[in-house]
């Protein structure tokens, strides 16, 4: 079973940069694809930040975060990056990664959060103003 840990957040300045990693425990971590997602106190779902295909080559952003975040992984080190730069206060939230376990082309990134599993605990991430 799958078992993913996010770390890297703590609190930042607005227009600074913050780099998320997702450690990923699991021999078949190669063959999914892993997206990260973000809950801010005040919402009740998650909401789509970015993610990455099996290989790396195909990657998805929602609009909030396109031009401003890139999703990055390391097969080898069984590890996903969010490499998040110009933070801005209403970037503030917990941010999850999960594996898209659940159906259809289980390698390919998905912007849908019901179709990602083994859900982390989260980091948090702080932008002040």
């Amino acid at each position: 079973q799958e078992q993913l840990v996010e770390s890297g957040g703590g609190l930042v300045q607005a227009g600074g940069p913050l780099r998320l990693s997702c450690q990923v425990s699991g021999r078949t971590f190669g063959n999914y694809a892993v997206g990260w997602f973000r809950q801010a106190p005040e919402k009740e779902e998650r909401e789509f930040v970015s993610a990455i295909s099996w290989n790396g080559a195909v990657t998805d952003y929602g609009d909030i975060v396109k031009d401003r975040f890139t999703i990055s992984r390391d097969n080898a080190k069984n590890m996903v990056y969010l490499q998040m730069n110009a933070l801005q206060p209403e970037d503030t939230a917990v941010y999850y990664c999960a594996v898209r376990v659940r159906s259809g082309a289980l390698w390919s990134p998905s912007p849908d959060s019901s179709q990602y599993g083994y859900w982390g605990l989260g980091t948090q991430v702080t932008v002040s103003s």
